[in-house]
Parts: structure tokens; C-alpha cells; sequence
């Protein structure tokens, strides 16, 4: 199986000097093409900045990266934005339509950009929204459909371009379990088709679409599992034991006690995650200092 995605030492910088971020640190990761790949990890673990680079939204500040055997690390603007038109389809999670346009011209955007002719544009993206189930929708605006169905209608605009890669970023965080599991199916069947998927998920129980599981740590990869399609993986079945999911506080740690059961792993305090000490030590200054602010106002309005 060819390569279709290849990485190499991909670190990503903001800032400069003592306010330098590392996003991503040194990543290697190669996916074949026709692969089902799923990203997981906790907030700020690389995920996002992952995905930007991949899909040439942003560019590594070192390292190289391939996109079909081609070196795509420095290309500019102009040329990333033909690559990613032409090769890569985007689906996010807050869909992302236009409200001033019905969901067939949403759909035949991409097209538009590409020089298309307008009757062949819009007959080629009726046949795509026949394939999701919204052909009948096609003249609708996007305030009339469903989240669900909107989301079908992006996953549409995403297929329309024949594109090699598509790039989901939590095709599901809007939709209730019915409308995820159809726009999951759908993202199954169109990997069935030989289509290469790349999606960032929270949701261990997608996993099971998957047929490789990348789980991010502190800008770094510090898992890559392999697993039959159907089938949670090992460390995914972790998640969902330790990720009650009830509030924030809940996942974070639910986290934090996954990361232990990974080799290496650590906390996920954000706290943590910034290169800063965790616990109560670390807490005991910020206590300290709150204190004394208080006892400065206290002493000001005594002498008021």
C-alpha cells in the first residue's frame, strides 16, 4: 500500500524566545492510502495544529512533509490553496455553509473555485447530494435542514472535488447520537470506496470506524494502535472507562487518568501541558498572592 501522507521530524513554533509555544514536537507519521484514521487526545495535545499542517492550512516551522510523494512543506499561498482545493476535502464540525446560498450551490462551491461551468458544476454536485441522502433537499437553504442533514450536505461540498484525502474535525460534536451515527456511516462507507479519512474525535466510541488510532500528547504522538474496523481499540476502551463525560472537570480527569495508563504518560492539566509544576505546591503561590491582593483592598477601604 502507497503512502499517501509522510512526515517527518514536523515541529510546529509560535511565538519567539521565552514566549515560544511548542504545538507539535518532532511528529512522524506516515498514512497509506485508504486508510481510516482517527486522532484523539485531550485539548492542546497537537491535535488542531496536526490536522492545519496536514490539510495546508499552516505550514511546519521544521521538518518535511509529503503529500503524494510530493514535498509540500514551503509551498506558498497560492499554490497550497490549488493543492488543497484539487486534493483535499474538509469537514468541520460547525459545517460551515454558506445561509445566503441553497445547499446545491453550498455544494457546488469547490467547483466554482475550480473554473467549472455552471450546468456541469451543479449536475455533478446533485448526483454527490443524491449520494448522501439530500437530493430532495438540494433547493433548500441551510437554515431549513437539520444539523444532521447539514452536515451531510458538508461531508457533500467535501466529496464534490473527487478529492484524496478528507480531513473531519469532529464530524459529530453538534449532532445527537441518531444524526452521528448516520454522518458516521457515511464517512464508513465512503472509506469503503477506497477514500482516505482523516478524523479528530473526543468520541472513543468512533473509534470503532476507525482502522488506526493516533492518540496525541503535549504536540507529540504517543500511540499509534492498528484495529479492525468494528472494534473499539485496547486504549480507546481505556478512554471510555476514565471519560464519564458528565462536565468538563469530569473529562479532564478522565484524561489525565488515561495519559498514566499510557507509556510516558502524564497529566493532562493544562497546567501541566504549559510546562508549569502541578499539584498543590504549584497552586500555593497563586493562593498566596490572591491573599495578599485581598489584604491590600482590605487595607485601603480601613483607611477610606
Amino acid at each position: 500500500m502507497s503512502s499517501l501522507i509522510e512526515l517527518k521530524e514536523v515541529s510546529r513554533l509560535y511565538g519567539f524566545g521565552d514566549a515560544t509555544t511548542v504545538a507539535l514536537d518532532e511528529v512522524d507519521l506516515t498514512i497509506n492510502k485508504g486508510e481510516f484514521i482517527a486522532v484523539m487526545g485531550p485539548s492542546g495535545s497537537g491535535k488542531s495544529t496536526l490536522m492545519n499542517i496536514i490539510g495546508l492550512l499552516d505550514r511546519p516551522t521544521y521538518g518535511n512533509y509529503k503529500l503524494a510523494g510530493q514535498n509540500v512543506s514551503k509551498l506558498r499561498p497560492g499554490r497550497a490553496a490549488k493543492i488543497r482545493r484539487d486534493r483535499i476535502g474538509f469537514i468541520f464540525q460547525s459545517y460551515n455553509l454558506l445561509p445566503k446560498l441553497s445547499i446545491l450551490e453550498n455544494v457546488a462551491m469547490p467547483l466554482l473555485y475550480k473554473g467549472m461551468g455552471q450546468t456541469r458544476r451543479l449536475k455533478q454536485s446533485a448526483s454527490i447530494l443524491e449520494t448522501v441522502g439530500l437530493f430532495d433537499r438540494q433547493y433548500f437553504m441551510p437554515r431549513q435542514l437539520s444539523n444532521g442533514q447539514q452536515q451531510r450536505a458538508a461531508i457533500a461540498r467535501a466529496l464534490v472535488n473527487n478529492p484524496s484525502l478528507i480531513i473531519a474535525d469532529e464530524p459529530t460534536g453538534n449532532l445527537d447520537s441518531a444524526a452521528s451515527l448516520l454522518v458516521m456511516e457515511l464517512l464508513s462507507e465512503i472509506h469503503r470506496d477506497g477514500n482516505t479519512v482523516l478524523m479528530v474525535t473526543h468520541n472513543p466510541e468512533l473509534t470503532r470506524y476507525a482502522s488506526r488510532v493516533v492518540y496525541m500528547r503535549d504536540g507529540s504522538i504517543v500511540y499509534d494502535e492498528e484495529t479492525p474496523i468494528g472494534k473499539v481499540p485496547a486504549m480507546a476502551k481505556r478512554i471510555m472507562y476514565f471519560m464519564p463525560k458528565k462536565t468538563e472537570e469530569d473529562e479532564l480527569a478522565g484524561v489525565s487518568a488515561l495519559l498514566k495508563t499510557i507509556p510516558g504518560g502524564k497529566s493532562a492539566d493544562p497546567a501541566y501541558r504549559s510546562g508549569r509544576p502541578v499539584g498543590k505546591k504549584a497552586r500555593k503561590p497563586q493562593k498566596a498572592a490572591a491573599k495578599r491582593t485581598t489584604k491590600k483592598r482590605t487595607e485601603k477601604v480601613a483607611k477610606r
